[in-house]
């Protein structure tokens, strides 16, 4: 089973990108998505998450109004949107993918069992 995320880059305080999750060896169609990040020094953080027929999302306080995360590809991969870019969002995003079937959006790392390497977002000044 894998996740691969994909869609980071250098990017302009105020720019947009947009991240991309495939994923491989099993079907997600029924699952929970999410992304996380990561920046250096600091731990982990919940950036966004999805249930898994796409109709219930959550997001980290910080991101809200700002992102934007969706189910794909008939419900198997997740995506981010990310406007208005601040120096702050710079990090590694990982998207994760539950087993449960018909998981809620759910903002615990521990609700995901399966994580994809992630992709370096770099926000400049």
């Amino acid at each position: 089973v894998q996740l691969q995320a994909s869609g980071g880059g250098v990017v302009q305080a105020g720019g947009s990108l947009r991240l991309s999750c495939a994923t491989s060896g099993r079907s997600f169609r029924s699952s929970a998505m999410g992304w996380f990040r990561q920046a250096p020094g600091k731990e982990r953080e919940f950036v966004a998450a999805i249930n898994w027929v796409g109709r219930e999302t959550a997001y980290a306080d910080s991101v809200k109004g700002r992102f934007t995360i969706s189910k794909e590809n008939d419900l198997t991969s997740v995506a981010l949107r990310m406007n208005s870019l601040k120096l702050e969002d710079t990090a590694v995003y990982h998207c994760a993918a539950g087993s449960r079937r018909w998981g809620n959006a759910e903002a615990r790392a521990s609700a995901f069992d399966y994580w994809g390497q992630g992709t370096q977002v770099t926000v400049s000044s």
